[in-house]
């Protein structure tokens, strides 16, 4: 019996569709209300996963990039290591890691999401670092900066809009990519779409988690937009 066999995911409560027409709609209020409690469970698991996923990735990738940074000769294996593991399948993935961590927790999933995120966010923040001016770094140099000061006062500040880029997009992509822990029961709105499919394709199921799913997605792009806008002024005045 193979590891997603023995965890499948949770049989969800198959409401039929009243007054929104008959058959099999693609999208049911009656579905939407009679299991609100179970559709906001798995939003707030999903959202949850990935704000560990995405969290965790950016203070293992961050550090990469600034090494990276610092010692150009590390650059290109640190990327290629990082581009291998973003190559890795999904489920194959998931497969290697659960004889280690188990297939009834979310740690599986969380591991493999992390490892998915690095590639964007190492990429994008020692872009941002890269584009620092050179003659930025001679001046704080000059005035006495050391490599950590020169770093963490001028460095870092304006490779953020690079940094918040790579956040942004490994944000989306997590969002998206948390559906597969689906396969061994820990897919947050992920269950509910493949629910659908093994309840006979049960269409008002399966479109609302993809709905909530693309939603999600939008809000934390607009807010991490936001985030942006509001930490990186100096970028905005520029730009006007």
């Amino acid at each position: 019996m193979s590891f997603l066999s023995r965890a499948a995911a949770p049989a969800w409560p198959l409401a039929a569709p009243a007054d929104d027409g008959p058959g099999n709609p693609w999208f049911s209020w009656r579905y939407v209300q009679d299991n609100a409690d179970e559709i906001l469970t798995n939003l707030q698991f999903h959202v949850g996963l990935t704000a560990r996923a995405v969290i965790i990735a950016l203070i293992v990738a961050l550090p990469l990039a600034i090494v990276s940074y610092w010692w150009r000769p590390l650059t290109g294996p640190i990327l290629a290591l990082s581009g291998v593991l973003y190559t890795i399948p999904s489920l194959a993935l998931l497969a290697l890691l659960a004889p280690a961590v188990g297939t009834t927790t979310d740690t599986a999933v969380l591991i493999a999401l992390v490892l998915y995120a690095l590639l964007v966010l190492v990429r994008n923040s020692l872009a941002g670092l890269a584009g620092v001016p050179g003659e930025v770094r001679d001046a704080a140099a000059g005035m006495g900066y050391g490599r950590f000061g020169r770093l963490w006062r001028i460095e870092l500040p304006l490779a953020l809009p690079g940094i918040l880029t790579g956040l942004r997009l490994a944000t989306v992509s997590t969002v998206a990519l948390v559906t597969v822990g689906a396969l061994i029961g820990r897919g947050g709105l992920g269950d509910m779409i493949l629910g659908g499919f093994r309840n006979n394709f049960y269409k008002a199921e399966i479109m609302t988690g993809t709905i909530l799913c693309v939603g999600l997605a939008l809000v934390l792009d607009l807010l991490l937009a936001g985030l942006g806008r509001v930490l990186t002024p100096w970028a905005r005045e520029r730009k006007s």
